[in-house]
């Protein structure tokens, strides 16, 4: 099993060292765990966003597999037609037999998965395509200039949500893709993060076996447009599980399983207060922007463990 480390560990490494990924980002961890999960026999779409422009300036290229870049909005178009082209082969026979079992992987960012590239996820997703989407929220438009998606979380500072004497950064709440996708009625769907490790291998491993569409939504802490010191950016994947901002679970079948329920969940603020792009919350007169913050996040991990229990 993959989920092994040792057996991880023996595994071509299909991310090369040398991209151009920012110190600390957390984005080309992800893609490397994922890739010595999923293995040399997969194709790789890639949406124009912060892990394409670094792994793919040409004429250099940081894949050793089959890598597509797609517009910022059509990556699941793309990797699914890539797919049927793939079945249309095999159904004819036009496919050496070493190459009649392919993984196919489309990668975007939460501003071309959340916003711009939701019509194409969802029409992906609905016609079933044999494929895995794997999104890297990093809770921004990160690579266009940090302007707010509907990833990004209420009070959060951005270039198009400012923070200033008229407002205290983004107002509206999250999106909650996860259960967009559940939605969908696809056969696996799940929530992780780079320092959950085994969880992700697990779950690659679970979505690239199942028959159908698959979607992942990972969290990826941003050094640049969250603000934080590039040695932490993992660290702040692990609270971010402790404190229920980003629940690790996962949907298979229909059915709810959360894989990590903290013994003692911590508060919100400590996480917050590591991040620049909350700094301006902890001026006085801006508690209630981190109370509503709070409230927000326990009520959504109480709708998940009810949705979880609920099936028992």
């Amino acid at each position: 099993m993959a989920t092994n480390l040792k057996s991880l560990t023996k595994n071509p490494e299909l991310l090369t060292g040398g991209h151009r990924a920012c110190a600390g980002c957390t984005g080309s961890n992800i893609l490397r765990q994922i890739m010595l999960t999923a293995g040399a026999d997969t194709v790789v779409g890639g949406a124009t966003g912060c892990m394409e422009v670094v792994t793919t300036i040409f004429p250099y290229t940081a894949w050793r597999t089959s890598f597509i870049h797609s517009a910022f909005e059509n990556c699941a178009a793309t990797v699914s037609g890539v797919e049927t082209a793939f079945r249309s082969l095999k159904k004819h026979g036009e496919l050496p037999v070493e190459r009649e079992k392919m993984n196919f992987i489309a990668f975007g960012g939460d501003g071309g998965t959340y916003d711009i590239g939701l019509q194409s996820l969802s029409g992906a997703m609905e016609r079933g395509h044999n494929m895995l989407y794997v999104c890297y929220d990093n809770n921004a438009y990160m690579n266009t200039g940090i302007q707010r998606s509907s990833a990004t979380p209420p009070g959060a500072f951005t270039s198009t949500a400012p923070a200033g004497s008229e407002s205290t950064g983004k107002t509206q709440n999250r999106k909650d893709l996860t259960k967009i996708m559940v939605a969908h009625n696809i056969p696996y769907v799940a929530q992780t993060t780079p320092y959950h490790w085994k969880d992700l291998a697990m779950k690659v491993e679970k979505a690239l076996a199942c028959e159908g569409p698959a979607f992942l939504n990972i969290l990826m802490p941003c050094t640049v447009g969250w603000h934080f010191d590039p040695a932490i950016g993992i660290d702040l994947a692990k609270e971010a599980v402790e404190n229920n901002f980003w629940p690790i679970f996962e949907v298979e079948n229909g059915v709810y399983k959360i894989n990590k329920k903290p013994k003692e969940r911590s508060e919100l603020a400590p996480w917050m207060k590591k991040q620049g792009r909350f700094k301006h919350l902890f001026k006085p007169g801006n508690e209630h922007v981190i109370e509503h913050l709070q409230n927000w996040v326990d009520d959504e991990w109480e709708k998940l463990l009810k949705l979880e229990a609920d099936q028992v």
